[in-house]
């Protein structure tokens, strides 16, 4: 051991004359410890809360979605078969998409209305599978009216807003009607609720409708066309890349976009509260480096004999600069290391028995979603580390510059 570290580490062991120096000494390593244990725990769940949106939003939108220019898509069959020649395809499910007003008996409600062909693999959403996506979206045979209503599938809030359950029925008023003596006149059309959807996510919950295709596509008018392709890929963060890809291969007028492009804003917002998280709570790790400053600048008044012995007997002023830097990291790393141990059990305690519940109506989820990165405690140990690292330059270089015989003299 070199003899920098050998009298840093006494230092460490030794007592002071008075106990004010170990008591900010401790109260340096308790500041790093609360900062870089609130920093762990904050990160976690904030990445938990940017994971779980992920797969919320992944649960009903495709990867990459597929339009043309030119409205309606007739020739899908032919592009589907284009797109899915990709290794990273999964599937490709055509799709009707428009807005419609719904009226049930308690009041009316604008929705979003998807109308989705269930024999294509992968058209399965919300957890139902294909098959029982067409026995919830075919007609009803045993309507008492001879002839079968269609199906359709309502998010919970817009159920809710409408006062419907599963099995009443729901009118759906489409913008594309005909043309009267007196204007035009909207479409209007039965539904049977077949099914109530929870997504987790409040827009989605709100304001979708999943209907069948071809009831969709004579609700528009559109005949056998489509107004998109769903795609999925085999991994999320290449959408942009594929996406780009599809829409070079298939030239004009198609165009693509795809998740992340869809829904930049919101985490753009999510990206920027981690930032800012981020920053705030380094201010903690910053204040208890304020400590760990005066710390060394106490002990430097209080040592300055010892270290002009030291220089008198041939110490360099590198080597004293050593001394206080190797203290000074040795309680940040304490910190650090106390810090990261709470703050990494604190994410499994809040992972595992989650006893921090959250009002289901007033956030998206009832309890903190918390997921750990690597990545994200390695940049946290690496920012305090630094932050304890610089706050000792200032305290080591002032001992360094001692000049020995005038602190033999005085001291």
């Amino acid at each position: 051991m070199a003899f920098e570290y050998f009298i840093g580490s006494r230092y460490l062991k030794s007592r002071q004359k008075t106990g004010f120096i170990s008591f900010i000494t401790v109260l340096s390593i308790a500041g790093v410890t609360v900062g870089v244990m609130a920093l762990i725990i904050v990160i976690a769940v904030m990445t938990g809360a940017e994971s779980y949106f992920k797969t919320k939003i992944l649960g009903v939108e495709p990867h990459v979605v597929l339009r043309q220019y030119e409205g309606a898509i007739s020739d899908y069959p032919s592009v589907i078969e284009k797109v899915k020649q990709r290794d990273q395809v999964e599937s490709a499910v055509p799709f009707v998409e428009t807005q419609a007003m719904l009226r049930a008996p308690s009041g009316m409600s604008g929705a979003v209305l998807r109308g989705l062909d269930p024999t294509y693999e992968g058209t399965g959403v919300m957890g139902l599978s294909e098959s029982e996506l067409e026995e919830k979206l075919a007609p009803d045979k045993k309507n008492s009216g001879g002839k079968g209503l269609p199906g359709i599938i309502l998010g919970k809030n817009l159920a809710r807003n409408l006062g419907l359950e599963q099995g009443e029925l729901v009118y759906l008023i489409s913008p594309k009607g005909m043309m009267s003596p007196v204007g035009h006149i909207p479409s209007m059309k039965r539904f049977k609720v077949k099914g109530v959807f929870e997504s987790g996510f409040y827009e989605y919950d709100a304001s979708l409708a999943y209907i069948h295709m071809e009831v969709a596509q004579n609700l528009l008018g559109i005949g056998d066309a489509v107004t998109g392709i769903g795609i999925r890929i085999t991994d999320i963060y290449h959408a942009d890349r594929v996406s780009e890809s599809i829409s070079e291969d298939l030239g004009f007028p198609y165009w693509t976009m795809d998740w992340m492009e869809m829904n930049r804003n919101f985490f753009s917002a999510l990206e920027l509260e981690k930032t800012a998280m981020f920053v705030i709570l380094t201010l903690i790790i910053l204040v208890a480096a304020f400590n760990i400053a005066s710390t060394l600048i106490m002990m430097v008044m209080s040592k300055t004999r010892d270290i002009a012995i030291l220089k008198a007997m041939g110490a360099t002023d590198r080597s004293i600069r050593k001394i206080f830097v190797f203290k000074g990291l040795v309680i940040g790393g304490i910190g650090t290391a106390a810090g990261t141990l709470l703050g990494l059990a604190g994410c499994f305690l809040l992972k595992h028995y989650q006893f921090v519940q959250l009002p289901g109506d007033v956030y998206y989820f009832t309890t903190l979603p918390v997921r750990v990165e690597v990545l994200d405690v390695c940049i946290i140990v690496a920012a305090a580390l630094i932050i304890c690292f610089l706050a000792t330059l200032y305290p080591a270089r002032k001992a360094s510059r001692l000049n020995p015989v005038e602190a033999l003299r005085y001291g």
